[in-house]
């Protein structure tokens, strides 16, 4: 791996070590929602209900940058495949555009459900 390369390669190792951070972040904010969303249900705290959807927008709106961070990266994968490139790499390319494009169009769907969903009738969940 030429030096350049070399040194791209870490620097976007550094961002991803960054994001797995965010996730955990993300995991506790979660697991306190949970815990929100149980208090609304079983005593019908309305100001549990708020903070729970309040903390899921937070949740989605991170995850939407997230996931566009992986998008744009997956896309400058897939305009840096050339000609001497084997058809599976070139394929696996393809494949890993797609998902990370299908993976950013999630994480909209689930954040205007978070914005739109005011009685909690849909369970929200990120994977």
């Amino acid at each position: 791996m030429e030096n350049e390369a070399l040194n791209n390669k870490l620097k976007q190792l550094k961002i991803e070590d960054f994001i797995w951070l965010i996730y955990v972040f993300i995991i506790f904010m979660s697991w306190y929602s949970n815990t929100l969303e149980r208090k609304y249900f079983i005593y019908n705290d309305v100001e549990s209900k708020e903070k729970y959807r309040k903390i899921m927008i937070f949740i989605f709106s991170i995850l939407i940058v997230v996931y566009l961070y992986f998008l744009k990266d997956s896309y400058s994968d897939l305009q840096n495949i050339n000609k001497y490139d084997s058809p599976k790499t070139r394929g696996l390319v393809y494949l890993s555009f797609v998902a990370s494009f299908l993976i950013a169009i999630s994480g909209v769907i689930f954040l205007y459900i978070a914005l739109e969903d005011r009685d909690l009738n849909v369970e929200l969940a990120f994977n």
